[in-house]
């Protein structure tokens, strides 16, 4: 927790903005989201666009399809004024820093001192703050108290112990844990990581750092929990449609018992159980580990669009969202566990933020793991990854075919970037 305590000394300070303000302003603010982000984000643009005297259109989506709704209006011209961006993106749209506006040139109307040095290079392209930290975040186990309590068992601490967990749910039609489609790729890079002590990509050669001998290993430590109902089957999963985890009725309702999702997220796939309190756990480890292989990186950042009319009246909503009191009041911990220092120090001394959320951020915090590269999250990573995947879980291909066909296609999409 030494950053989180570093964080609230350094909130001891802050500043809301000194330059001279903007004219008032109508402004446009996308980002995605569940429906408490969203809910939460309009009442803090009514309030800071109240306090400035802007106006700001909310336009806010799921997660499905946002990239492609980003790299369109990019394209265009036409996106927001303010923008919620995942990291990884900021490596897609600007590599050369000028996708985005160059926050620094409102330092004086961003109080840019709550953020540390470190922080504020995440979002920093080609020497260019493309993007402000909202919060750090990272990969953690969560599970769903309830379904252990009514079936008798105790919070899973080892994958030993969804094993065992299998052969009392599976027969009411429940597993314990979900690991398809996007997550599919999380647990087999956790098994390899851990094994490995190595990334996906290695920053020396850019290349596929795991040997295909390392990376079968970790996908036939994924088929085995598929094989031992631990995760429910491929085609029960896409069967739901498109649509995210906490969106299913088997989230909702039990059916499945945990996952590994974002520890920013907590929020998100905690409301809408039925019943029982997501639990955040440490990292299982696979035999042979040599680390928690932990995937932790910053997570999304607000930009501003170089092609704003009203840039200065922009930062002037970015610095309030981010650094007011009241703003960061209403957003809560929608977005995690707040990068700004004002922001941590105003949540935690207010008692805004869920246990649950403080002990799963401390366990992102304390896990150890290889240093992540952005790349792991390219489309077209991500796509040769996925399809690998599901053609081995589908029984069409072996795991040592989908290690071949992974290195050979993610090799390739490497050497085009």
């Amino acid at each position: 927790m030494k950053t989180i305590v570093s964080a609230l000394a350094l909130g001891l300070g802050f500043a809301l903005g000194a330059g001279g303000a903007a004219q008032a302003a109508e402004l446009r603010m996308s980002w995605w989201g569940g429906d408490g982000r969203h809910l939460a984000t309009q009442e803090a643009l009514k309030l800071c666009g109240g306090k400035l005297g802007h106006v700001v259109k909310p336009e806010f989506t799921g997660w499905q399809g946002h990239a492609e709704r980003i790299t369109t209006q990019l394209a265009g011209r036409t996106e927001a004024d303010v923008m919620q961006i995942n990291w990884p993106w900021l490596h897609q749209f600007s590599a050369d820093g000028g996708a985005f506006a160059d926050l620094r040139d409102y330092a004086d109307v961003i109080d840019l001192g709550q953020w540390t040095e470190d922080q504020l290079a995440g979002g920093t392209m080609n020497g260019k703050l493309n993007g402000l930290p909202v919060s750090v975040t990272g990969r953690v186990f969560y599970f769903n108290d309830a379904v252990f309590t009514k079936a008798g068992l105790p919070i899973p601490n080892s994958w030993a112990d969804l094993e065992a967990a299998a052969q009392k749910l599976n027969p009411e039609g429940a597993w314990p844990f979900d690991a398809v489609k996007l997550n599919s790729i999380f647990i087999v890079s956790l098994a390899a990581a851990q094994r490995t002590g190595k990334d996906l990509v290695d920053p020396e050669t850019g290349k596929v750092a795991w040997t295909e001998e390392e990376l079968t290993e970790a996908l036939k430590f994924y088929q085995g929990l598929a094989e031992k109902g631990v995760i429910r089957p491929w085609r029960t999963a896409v069967a739901v449609g498109n649509i995210e985890l906490f969106d299913e009725a088997a989230w909702r309702d039990g059916k499945i018992g945990g996952s590994y999702e974002w520890d920013s997220t907590y929020g998100k796939y905690a409301d809408p159980l039925a019943e029982g309190k997501l639990i955040p756990t440490p990292p299982f480890r696979v035999e042979g580990a040599t680390s928690d292989g932990v995937y932790r990186k910053p997570s999304m950042v607000f930009s501003i669009s170089k092609n704003s009319r009203e840039p200065r009246a922009a930062a002037e909503i970015v610095n309030c969202l981010l650094n007011d009191p009241e703003a960061v009041t209403i957003l809560g911990d929608t977005r995690g566990l707040p990068a700004s220092a004002v922001a941590l120090k105003t949540l935690t001394e207010a008692g805004k933020l869920s246990p649950e959320l403080l002990e799963a951020a401390q366990i992102v915090s304390e896990a150890s793991g290889p240093g992540v590269s952005p790349l792991n999250e390219h489309p077209a990573v991500r796509e040769a990854l996925n399809d690998a995947i599901e053609e081995m879980a589908y029984g069409q291909i072996s795991p040592e075919e989908a290690a071949s066909t992974i290195i050979r296609s993610v090799n390739r999409a490497l050497s085009r970037m």
